[in-house]
């Protein structure tokens, strides 16, 4: 068979000389075989080429929206710890509520609503914008239910208060004015003497004329002038509950008087036992001193 040959003539035109040759049969089948593998791999390199090239052309937008997704995350993480701080905030708002009418506290523990469980298998594996992702979204799960849960607390609180309106709005809960705290509650040290004492309330700092506000419903109980105080209004607002405003320039309620909260009730000043001008706040329930920022619900404006 290798051995076989093939023929071939080529007859020109009448004037031409007639010629022939002939070559091995095993010659054209292999030069057929070749050509065959030469197409075929041909075929392969261009599709592993064109593959190569889109895999690399999807690589690279994979690699630009993973960095996009990665921002984007960052960015949910720094929105969630600004609504962890707001959350945080109305946590505080409902103790503060929970305190100043005796309702039951709750367990800090309680508010954690912990969960748990195995860590998954696959966590080794996770590229970092995976990480990123699944702790964001374990974040907002966490932060739904602590929102779901605040919100619950919440609506304990308001059926409470509703029977207690009146109660409500005989105690003081809001600022008294506009200003600065320049001292706090508590063992402080007195700026004329240098040595610690208690401070029974809390001074807020401002303007002489800055109006003072009732932060209670009530009946203005006293009014006048001592040593220390200057000039000073007490109000009785029930419940156990009174207030003291001191320091005033000028008083604008008389002994008696019927108020309600927001109303104005007189001037801050520099009289008394005083540096400059700036409002001493009290708030007295029966006949204990408490820190009166506990019963402030509202934000200052200054």
């Amino acid at each position: 068979m290798l051995k076989k040959k093939l023929t071939l003539m080529l007859i020109p035109n009448s004037e031409g000389v007639l010629k022939q040759f002939s070559i091995y049969l095993a010659l054209v089948y292999l030069s057929v075989a070749v050509l065959l593998i030469l197409l075929i791999s041909n075929f392969f390199l261009s599709a592993n080429f064109f593959n190569n090239k889109v895999n690399t052309a999807e690589l690279r937008r994979l690699r630009t929206e993973n960095k996009k997704l990665k921002t984007q995350y960052e960015q949910m993480r720094w929105d969630l710890a600004e609504v962890q701080d707001r959350y945080q905030d109305l946590v505080q708002k409902e103790i503060k509520i929970r305190t100043m009418f005796d309702l039951p506290e709750i367990n800090n523990e309680e508010r954690q609503l912990g969960i748990g469980g195995p860590t998954s298998p696959n966590a080794a594996e996770l590229s970092p914008t995976e990480e990123v992702a699944i702790n964001t979204e374990t974040k907002v799960d966490h932060l739904l239910r602590l929102s779901a849960f605040e919100l619950e607390k919440y609506g304990e609180v308001e059926d409470a208060l509703l029977k207690v309106k009146k109660r409500l709005d005989h105690t003081p809960s809001i600022w008294p004015t506009k200003g600065w705290v320049s001292r706090g509650f508590g063992m402080k040290y007195d700026p004329f003497t240098g040595y610690k004492q208690m401070h029974r309330g809390i001074d807020i700092a401002n303007r002489t004329g800055t109006p003072v506000i009732a932060t209670a419903d009530g009946i203005v109980k006293q009014t006048g002038v001592s040593s220390g105080m200057g000039k000073f209004i007490l109000l009785n607002h029930s419940y156990g509950f009174q207030t003291r405003f001191a320091h005033l320039s000028k008083i604008q309620v008389k002994q008696g008087q019927r108020i309600k909260r927001g109303d104005l009730i007189g001037l801050m000043g520099s009289t008394g036992y005083s540096t400059g001008p700036h409002l001493h706040y009290e708030v007295i329930r029966n006949g204990k001193f408490l820190n009166p920022a506990k019963f402030i619900l509202n934000e200052m404006n200054k």
